[in-house]
């Protein structure tokens, strides 16, 4: 670790109730100099709910390259600070993964604060084995790469856990469907949310 560097909470936020966020990580965003955002609209909204006012910077997956270098700076200058994402735990098919590993690169403090997750609790309510899992993330959306993806996890026994887009789960279940044979599966959707399905 740097001398005097600060540290990088990674802060998993709710996916969908508020009532779902923990007292650790409240703690962790009062405590920190500046909070890094996915959409800084989003997480200001989470924040006031709360009573937090904090500095943000904006850190979205397409510009997570470019951006991370001006954070972990700041980091190696001794300030601490939050990653927030939209829903859920930073760098889990959201921003992150390039700044943690940097900072890990850079032999600073990163910490992760638990909390709220759209796999485990898909996962969890499925009815599905849950005793190995394998997480794909986002399918591509086509083509070899999506071939070739459903090639690589075929011959899995676990149980996979995906995200999709509501406007291609009937496409996706199909596509599983071909290259899996047939399985059991379960679609979630609105988790922790008021109109809830699995």
């Amino acid at each position: 670790m740097t001398v005097g560097s600060g540290r990088l909470f990674l802060v998993a936020t709710p996916i969908g109730n508020l009532g779902d966020i923990t007292a650790r990580a409240l703690d962790a965003l009062r405590a920190v100099a500046f909070v890094v955002c996915e959409d800084t609209r989003h997480s200001r909204s989470l924040m006031q709910h709360f009573g937090i006012e904090k500095p943000t910077v904006s850190l979205p997956a397409f510009a997570e390259g470019q951006r991370a270098g001006a954070i972990l700076d700041r980091l190696e200058g001794g300030e601490d600070c939050a990653l927030v994402t939209d829903a859920g735990t930073p760098g889990v098919s959201d921003p992150g993964e390039k700044l943690v590993a940097e900072a890990i690169a850079r032999g600073l403090t990163v910490v992760p604060v638990p909390g709220p997750s759209a796999v485990l609790a898909a996962l969890s309510a499925s009815g599905l084995p849950t005793a190995r899992f394998h997480f794909l993330g986002f399918l591509p959306r086509g083509g070899p790469e999506r071939t070739a993806m459903l090639e690589e996890v075929r011959p899995l026994a676990a149980t996979l856990v995906l995200y999709e887009s509501p406007r291609r789960v009937g496409e996706t279940l199909r596509d599983l469907a071909a290259a899996l044979g047939e399985r059991r599966a379960c679609v979630a959707r609105e988790l922790t949310k008021i109109h809830e399905e699995l």
